[in-house]
């Protein structure tokens, strides 16, 4: 699963592509209806997908996002300082201890789009 949140003036988005076993993409786009950061919007991305993933039955997948701030709260190895990011952060990981193995990793912005 690739994941990415864009937050501009004009409102915020989320995108989730899903790449299945048999290289198919299944991709998604969300409008965010509240005006949010990038990172804000990032999360959502992510736990928009981890929603779906486990509403469909998956339990094993690798996840992938171009914002280092996100993958590395979710990994731990970055501090979530901002009040704001928490509930977002503590959602990420409540729907990522639903799944049983999981790998999470920073791809560049560049590599984080179909096409």
């Amino acid at each position: 699963m690739y994941f990415d949140g864009a937050a501009r003036k004009d409102g915020a988005g989320a995108g989730v592509v899903f790449v299945t076993p048999q290289n198919h993409l299944m991709p998604y786009s969300f409008t965010l209806t509240q005006l949010c950061s990038n990172n804000m919007a990032e999360y959502q991305a992510l736990i928009l997908g981890l929603q779906m993933a486990i509403e469909i039955g998956v339990r094993d997948m690798d996840i992938y996002g171009d914002s280092k701030l996100v993958v590395n709260q979710v990994l731990g190895e970055y501090e979530v300082k901002k009040e704001d990011l928490i509930p977002y952060h503590q959602r990420a990981l409540q729907l990522l201890n639903q799944l049983e193995d999981i790998h999470v990793g920073h791809v560049p912005r560049s590599a984080n789009k179909l096409g």
